[in-house]
């Protein structure tokens, strides 16, 4: 059965929809020992309609730049399912944005959100437009553009994005604003939100700090280890890395590694967040080879100086690694560097930044392997907080907000690792999270019948 879906599949993706295959590749392997025993997964076909979104929305977006010249982006929403609550997934802007990587980002999103158990579906968003070197105002033109083109297919119960890469609370505020202005409605159809208009407390920190407590509860479980002075290295430098980095600090680990689409920063005494914010923050994307400029003993590695596929940032000894940039940026090179270099655990902070192959080569190591459906799963469920405060009409507190998260990412832990010893799959965590999310939402698609 999975071979005919993936042949299927194959058949009718094009090229460009790599990625999207790479990911079904990978659940619809994990699901092979659970499939056959359930009748009614093939009785509603379950593979089939889990694997095909239930609409892709394409518009064209037309906006202004300071200097009055018209341009025009792609726009793009991908609806995969709603069996288990309205549609939730980021909005992503960048050049990188096609169909392909959207329709995978929005089928990862099923899962990871099934594995928080909240009630929320998977979708995925966004445009090609590149907020790089643009204006205040030429960002705030394209947002007011994007979402008069989005605004009909989106609402409080039917689709609530939230940001992603390119997308933080200011472009949020600006799609937020000319939502208001169209519809006369306030209500929690974004979230990611300024705080000043129903935004969350602890939103920019959730997915970085959800990664470093599922990684917390791991190494406590499963190796009785903590992060404490422990070395780690992590890839990235936008919101996810740099929130894994300072929660890592917090509990007391040593990060010597961050990295941009550029090279990599080593800093062996541990990475002053203080600069990394400086050079990227606030609309700023400066190269961290700036780092090495202002801390002496710190040295950065080109990205074209490392040949072969492997990356610098994990060439370096650590106790765990935490990619955190983008998918496949973790190669069959890298995860033997890791090896050889002591790392007992790789814990994905990104959507699938690890290769199949390098997965496989961890998992034969016996090196602990997080997915990012499952470790990374803390932006979407700090996002479903805010869904919740805007329905109520509260406020919940920065504490409060951090015990849930906290709490949450425990219980996907445990999720996960039980199942995986439930199907014989102990230490897997790959096809602990692929089977208990898929269980989740093929039972409520069961429910709802075709």
């Amino acid at each position: 059965m999975v071979e005919k879906i993936l042949a299927n599949l194959e058949k009718s993706n094009c090229v460009t929809d790599n990625t999207f295959l790479q990911a079904v590749s990978e659940v619809l392997t994990s699901l092979e020992p659970i499939v056959k025993t359930d009748s009614r997964y093939e009785q509603f076909a379950i593979l089939e309609r889990l694997v095909t979104p239930d609409r892709v929305i394409q518009f064209k977006v037309q906006w202004l730049d300071d200097n009055n010249h018209v341009h025009i982006n792609n726009g793009y929403r991908i609806q995969f399912n709603n069996s288990l609550g309205p549609y939730k997934g980021g909005l992503r802007f960048h050049p990188s944005v096609t169909t392909g990587v959207l329709k995978f980002l929005a089928f990862e999103q099923i899962f990871k959100n099934a594995l928080t158990g909240l009630p929320i579906g998977g979708a995925k968003g966004g445009s090609d437009f590149d907020p790089k070197g643009k204006s205040d105002f030429e960002i705030m033109r394209f947002c007011r553009a994007f979402m008069r083109e989005l605004y009909p297919y989106i609402g409080a119960r039917v689709d609530v994005p939230a940001g992603d890469i390119g997308v933080g609370s200011r472009e949020i505020g600006y799609l937020f604003g000319e939502y208001k202005r169209i519809t006369h409605q306030y209500d929690g159809v974004l979230s990611g939100k300024p705080y000043a208009f129903g935004g969350s407390l602890m939103r920019p920190q959730a997915t970085g700090y959800g990664v470093v407590y599922f990684a917390r509860e791991m190494l406590s479980q499963e190796l009785q280890e903590t992060l404490e002075g422990k070395v780690c290295t992590v890839s990235g430098a936008g919101n996810v890395a740099i929130h894994t980095i300072e929660k890592l600090q917090q509990l007391g680990a040593i990060v010597v590694t961050c990295s941009d689409s550029d090279g990599t920063i080593y800093d062996p005494r541990g990475i002053d967040l203080t600069v990394v914010r400086e050079l990227k923050e606030n609309g700023r994307r400066l190269s961290l080879a700036g780092y090495a400029d202002q801390i002496p003993g710190s040295v950065y590695t080109q990205k074209s100086d490392y040949p072969n596929g492997a990356h610098a940032v994990w060439n370096t000894s650590c106790f765990a690694a935490f990619p955190c940039a983008t998918q496949n940026e973790l190669t069959l090179i890298d995860a033997q560097n890791l090896i050889k270099n002591g790392c007992v655990a790789v814990v994905e902070g990104a959507n699938m930044p690890t290769e199949p192959e390098a997965i496989a080569l961890l998992q034969r190591e016996s090196v602990l392997f997080s997915p990012g459906k499952a470790s990374n799963a803390g932006g979407v469920a700090v996002s479903e907080f805010e869904m919740s405060q805007n329905a109520s009409m509260e406020k919940w507190d920065f504490d409060k907000v951090d015990r849930k998260l906290d709490e949450l990412m425990r219980q996907i832990y445990k999720r996960v690792s039980l199942t995986a010893k439930e199907y014989d799959r102990e230490r897997n965590f790959v096809d602990g999270a692929n089977i208990a999310a898929f269980k989740r939402v093929a039972e409520a698609m069961i429910l709802e019948g075709v």
